[in-house]
């Protein structure tokens, strides 16, 4: 680790993007390594000195204290699922963050970075080349308009994306995005052509998110998600659009809630299928971060949901669905997060859930340490029938960051539920 340390300070200054990131950093970090610490002075996202402990009550803006186990398994060479990333070891009680963390998460992108560089070997590859050009220009099979309906008593224009035939014979797949997201997560499945030949795929934008804008009146009160007005959404919109009995699969929170609609609208629906799904998360960071005078909303939200990423994820793919958290509107992905890690605990209704009427698939990915593979192995022990899915590579948005991985686990189970008739 001494090694690593010394040289620290010139990997960070040779990191050109870590420099952009930490352009306003200035801090005294204290890093705690189990019984060995070091204190760096960063100025301006540099790390301007590095002196080796111990301390006798050290002045310090910030102090990282990681258990050696920790550490090692987050510096592992090749990256280890459940620690492969800083919040991973604060889910699993490696990491205290302790003094001014505002600063923490505000340059959350840097720390991540920069921590990382302390794994010993070679730099770290540099990203793939772009996607090659498109050459002549063509549309894209996906039509995009916006549905004038009301939602629990008022007005909204939702904005509706969708691919695929809509005769009789098309069974309808509702797709649900995650928190802080919108629709544009689906794009790789509303282009595929086996899917779509089968299904009328439709991408929705929640209400707050991407192009559907909030409800007039929105700037009085704080957006929160329940799961009565999530649940109450969904339904809304298969009834406005006609759907006779449709799949709908969501992912994170829209993993979450496919749970309450099997349990109270298994009649309605043809099946629920649970990207990264379970019936409870919590919370291993302090939400209010998402929402902060001193924070900037979109960059700490795109860092947030950075390391949940796999690590094979094609790189335009990975930036593109970090781009979209970026634009989030403020406070939006805490107001998903409080269905998520708040009010959303589902586990008390499992046990209401008949596979047999609604059929439930879990499909979760083993990088994924906020849904965890655990987390929707036990969801789906406690659903009878229920079936379990563990994808390796892939993290917590698989429709967006691999779906060339995803589609094989994916495309058995769309085509098992659209057998039922």
């Amino acid at each position: 680790m001494n090694q690593a340390m010394a040289a620290w300070p010139a990997r960070v200054a040779a990191e050109e993007a870590l420099l952009r990131r930490g352009r306003s950093l200035d801090a005294d970090l204290l890093i705690e390594i189990g019984e060995a610490s070091w204190l760096a002075v960063i100025r301006c996202g540099q790390v301007a000195e590095l002196r080796r402990g111990p301390f006798v009550l050290p002045s310090t803006t910030l102090a990282l204290r990681i258990t050696a186990e920790g550490m090692a398994r987050f510096l592992a060479p090749s990256p280890v699922p459940g620690w492969n990333d800083l919040l991973a070891l604060r889910r699993q009680g490696a990491l205290r963050i302790e003094g001014d963390t505002a600063v923490f998460f505000a340059h959350l992108a840097w720390f991540k970075g920069a921590l990382a560089l302390l794994r010993q070997g070679p730099a770290p590859a540099k990203p793939t080349p772009s996607p090659a050009p498109w050459g002549e220009p063509q549309w894209e099979p996906i039509a995009g308009r916006y549905l004038r309906m009301d939602i629990a008593g008022r007005p909204h224009r939702v904005y509706v994306e969708e691919a695929g035939p809509r005769g009789e014979d098309a069974v309808p797949l509702l797709l649900l995005h995650t928190a802080g997201s919108d629709g544009r997560q689906w794009r790789d499945l509303l282009n595929d052509a086996d899917i779509t030949r089968h299904f009328r795929c439709i991408a929705f934008d929640m209400p707050w998110h991407g192009k559907s804008s909030p409800p007039a009146g929105w700037q009085e009160e704080d957006y929160r998600l329940t799961t009565r007005a999530y649940t109450g959404l969904v339904m809304a919109v298969a009834r406005a659009l006609r759907l006779d009995r449709p799949i709908v699969m969501g992912c994170s929170i829209g993993g979450r809630i496919v749970l309450d609609l099997a349990a109270e609208h298994a009649g309605e629906l043809r099946g629920v299928i649970g990207l990264q799904g379970s019936a409870f998360t919590g919370s291993y960071y302090d939400l209010s971060v998402l929402h902060h005078p001193r924070i900037h909303g979109g960059e700490v939200c795109g860092a947030m949901v950075s390391g949940l990423i796999g690590p094979t994820a094609p790189e335009a793919a990975k930036w593109e669905t970090l781009w979209h958290y970026m634009q989030g509107g403020p406070g939006v992905f805490r107001g998903d997060l409080h269905f998520y890690a708040e009010e959303g605990d589902l586990r008390g209704k499992l046990a209401r859930i008949d596979t047999a009427r609604c059929p439930v698939a879990l499909l979760t990915g083993e990088f994924d340490y906020s849904c965890r593979p655990e987390d929707t192995r036990a969801t789906a022990a406690a659903i009878p029938g229920a079936r379990a899915v563990i994808m390796p590579g892939l993290g917590h948005f698989p429709m967006s960051e691999n779906f060339a991985a995803l589609k094989p686990h994916l495309l058995p189970v769309l085509e098992e539920m659209a057998a039922r008739g």
